[in-house]
Order: structure tokens, then C-alpha cells, then sequence
């Protein structure tokens, strides 16, 4: 059975080199050798890596003769952004009710010192 969509992104964005590698191809499409540079690692690990972008959907790969440009895929990262909103707009209320809450015992601590 396969991953989900969504598991293979998380997935691949839980390496670090592999966020790395996204962040490089924001400025635009680069070769392997291109995005090895900062790394020290083999060319055949980076090929690994961007193998794992790829299968997750985040790049594309090119051709031009010898040249497999590596490019990001921006809209491929949406799911992810909105799976996460979800989550970030649950912790914001979380937040917002426990200020309350603090906020109210703070007020009540303060009336019983004024007593």
C-alpha cells in the first residue's frame, strides 16, 4: 500500500538536507552539482534526496540534454500549508481560552489582596 499524499510530503520535508534543498530551488531551478554545493555529501545522496522531493510531489525534474534541471513545485506545498492552518487555528483559540482563564484568576488573586 502507498502513502497518502500528504504523509509522503511530510515525509520528505522531515529531513533537514531536504528542506535545505527546497529552500535553494525557492531562488529558482538548479542542477544536482548546483545543489550539492553547501553540502557535504555524495552527489548520489543528493540525487536521493531529490528523488524523495520528487515521488513527494514538492520538485519536478527537467531535461535539457544532459542538464535535469530541479525545480520546485509551489502549489504542491498547499496541502501541507492547510493541513497545518487547521492545527495553528485549534492552538490559537487553545491559547486564547487559557489567557482568559489566566487573565480571570490573576483578576480574582488581585480582589482577595484588596480585601
Amino acid at each position: 500500500m502507498s502513502a497518502d499524499p500528504l504523509s509522503l510530503k511530510f515525509a520528505a520535508l522531515a529531513d533537514p538536507t531536504r528542506r535545505a534543498i527546497l529552500a535553494r530551488l525557492c531562488e529558482g531551478e538548479a542542477s544536482v552539482n548546483e545543489l550539492a554545493e553547501p553540502f557535504d555529501i555524495s552527489l548520489p545522496a543528493v540525487s536521493k534526496h531529490l528523488k524523495v522531493l520528487e515521488k513527494a510531489g514538492l520538485i519536478s525534474r527537467g531535461r535539457d540534454a544532459q542538464w535535469r534541471p530541479a525545480r520546485l513545485e509551489p502549489m504542491a506545498l498547499k496541502g501541507v500549508a492547510e493541513w497545518i492552518e487547521h492545527y495553528r487555528r485549534y492552538w490559537d483559540q487553545s491559547f486564547d481560552r487559557l489567557e482568559d482563564y489566566l487573565r480571570k484568576v490573576q483578576k480574582g488573586k488581585d480582589d482577595g489582596e484588596r480585601n
